[in-house]
């Protein structure tokens, strides 16, 4: 049965989720959820996910939703190549720097948050980029020590895991909001070996279908 990815083609949990699906080796159709559109608040998408957000994959009838969730069940069904490294504490570190991104910046600088922040309190798009790298920045400022202290060519040793795929992504928005990576030369370094792979190529936004 094919597996279906519902996203958006900017949207970091779709990226870091197309990461992990091309890393896997699966093949999956895409069905685009335009967010600028607001398709995600239509009745079609809600039938699929009532929290209205994406990525949502459709399996063999069932629905899966909110992407650590899904980068976690890709790795339990699909377990080779592996996302995550030998030892539950190894695994643990993995995780926890998944998390940092996936809990700590990104829910920060996401397109709906941004949104209420400018109807809320007028930000316009110069505070929203001042509001999206303060959070960045915070975050990024952790995340290189971690590299620094377990890295090995990507951001948990030699090989890309879960880390990689939250990593990547975020360092994709940092970019779009201006953020000065100057700083973080691990994660430019984790980001340029991305750049060179054939499964965070395919995944890159502007190679997707729905890419403006």
């Amino acid at each position: 049965m094919t597996l279906v990815l519902h996203g958006y083609w900017r949207s970091g949990t779709s990226y870091r989720t197309r990461i992990a699906l091309n890393l896997k080796g699966l093949a999956y159709e895409q069905r685009p959820v335009d967010l600028r559109a607001g398709d995600q608040a239509g009745e079609a998408f809600r039938a699929l996910n009532p929290q209205g957000l994406v990525p949502a994959i459709e399996y063999e009838g069932r629905v899966l939703t909110q992407s650590p969730a899904i980068l976690e069940w890709l790795e339990e069904r699909w377990p080779a190549p592996p996302l995550l490294p030998a030892g539950a504490g190894a695994r643990a570190e993995v995780r926890a720097m998944a998390a940092l991104v996936a809990c700590d910046i990104h829910p920060l600088n996401n397109l709906r948050v941004l949104q209420q922040i400018k109807r809320q309190f007028g930000a316009d798009d110069a505070a929203q980029k001042v509001w999206a790298g303060r959070w960045i920045s915070a975050g990024f400022e952790a995340l290189e020590r971690l590299i620094e202290r377990r890295g090995d060519g990507w951001a948990f040793g030699a090989a890309p895991t879960l880390a990689d795929c939250c990593l990547v992504p975020q360092v994709y928005s940092a970019r779009r909001f201006d953020v000065d990576l100057g700083p973080y030369p691990r994660i430019a370094a984790v980001e340029a070996r991305a750049a060179g792979h054939p499964a965070f190529q395919a995944a890159h936004p502007d190679q997707q279908p729905d890419a403006a």
